[in-house]
């Protein structure tokens, strides 16, 4: 292995051609939804169930519900879309209390503290010693890097 692989890469590939990888893949569906189909409908409508090619959706209100049931084919098209294969073949909706969908995490950002001339100095003699330039420059920016956030 070159570099480290995603999570979700290796249990795709540990799982392949088991029974629990048609559950990852249909698990994707709640991944999907809110892109593939727009906040707008994911406030109002959400994923409650797949089985055999069937989506279930839990819906809102009335209004919602008929209007989204003119709307099916395109979900089923765009939800596939996200999915890159075809999945949904049907959607069959039921009235029910649809939670908010949590709001986007924000992005996780480290402080990193000013380092003293002493330490820029250590770093700079710690690096002085690896003769590729490249590495030498990795190799300084990694040291940086773990004493800035220590």
């Amino acid at each position: 292995m070159r570099r480290p692989q995603a999570v979700a890469d290796v249990l795709s590939t540990v799982l392949r051609g088991t029974p629990a990888e048609k559950l990852l893949d249909e698990g994707r569906i709640w991944v999907v939804w809110e892109q593939a189909v727009g906040s707008r409908i994911a406030l109002h409508a959400q994923p409650s169930a797949y089985r055999d090619g069937t989506l279930t959706l839990t819906v809102d209100s009335a209004p919602w519900m008929q209007q989204l049931s003119f709307l099916k084919k395109e979900l089923i098209c765009k939800v596939n879309g996200e999915l890159h294969q075809e999945m949904v073949r049907e959607i069959n909706m039921k009235a029910g209390r649809v939670s908010a969908p949590p709001p986007p995490a924000a992005p996780w950002v480290q402080k990193r503290r000013q380092l003293t001339p002493d330490e820029l100095s250590w770093i700079s003699e710690q690096s002085d010693s690896v003769t590729d330039p490249d590495l030498r420059a990795v190799f300084d920016r990694l040291i940086r890097k773990d004493r800035e956030s220590k």
